[in-house]
């Protein structure tokens, strides 16, 4: 029992360290290639944590090998196009200038459910709206709207630049982030004024975030409210 559990946390440590090797992705985001190395990885790990006869190296050095390979891989498919495709495919366009292409659609084994399905999670809800769509090597999907139903935006309205820093967090369970803080232009006096001004003290409160432009949102401790 010992055995088996120093075997699946020393498989455990490794697999992490191959995952954080190939990138940071999503399994919905992986290409063909990744996602048969990480079927593979995890059907080798199996092995050596069932069957304690199995050495622990026969295990850890398939594992290394197939990540060492996707990683060359991937090197190749950095430098050549051919491959890149040859790998992953290329993106192919379901609604081209607002037409349909069932040819596509066919070709790629989509439903009417599955298109519908995809433009909703791009938040489309209707067909009529869409100019292309295009559906990822990874089997995402991309929309570009007609023009008549894009979302409105400052550059259309001609508004000035206000650009604004993605608020952080400022106060993290009670205790102050210095260096958000910082990073977004504020102060310490700045924060001990707004806390002064709304009766609030730093040890009451579970979260607070802040922008550059001193938008701030706060969310008490509950045995503070």
């Amino acid at each position: 029992m010992i055995i088996s559990l120093i075997r699946a946390i020393i498989l455990y440590t490794l697999i992490i360290f191959a995952i954080r090797l190939m990138g940071k992705r999503q399994i919905g985001e992986l290409q063909p290639g990744e996602l048969a190395i990480t079927i593979l990885i995890s059907n080798i790990a199996v092995l050596p944590i069932e069957n304690i006869d199995v050495p622990l190296i026969l295990g850890a050095v398939p594992i290394l090998t197939l990540v060492c390979f996707e990683l060359l891989l991937s090197i190749l498919s950095m430098k050549s196009s051919k491959l890149r495709t040859i790998l992953s495919g290329k993106p192919i366009f379901v609604i081209e200038n607002g037409k349909i292409n069932q040819k596509a659609i066919n070709s790629l084994r989509f439903t009417i459910d599955d298109l519908t399905e995809g433009l909703r999670s791009c938040e489309v809800f209707d067909i009529s709206q869409v100019a292309y769509a295009i559906v990822e090597t990874n089997g995402t999907m991309s929309v570009v709207k007609k023009f008549q139903s894009q979302n409105v935006t400052p550059k259309m309205l001609k508004l000035e630049d206000q650009q604004t820093i993605i608020p952080m967090v400022i106060i993290s369970d009670g205790k102050v982030v210095e260096d958000n803080l910082k990073e977004i232009g504020l102060t310490r006096k700045w924060l001990f004024d707004k806390l002064k001004k709304e009766n609030l003290s730093a040890d009451n409160i579970f979260i607070m975030t802040a922008d550059n432009n001193e938008k701030t949102f706060i969310a008490l401790k509950e045995n503070s409210k």
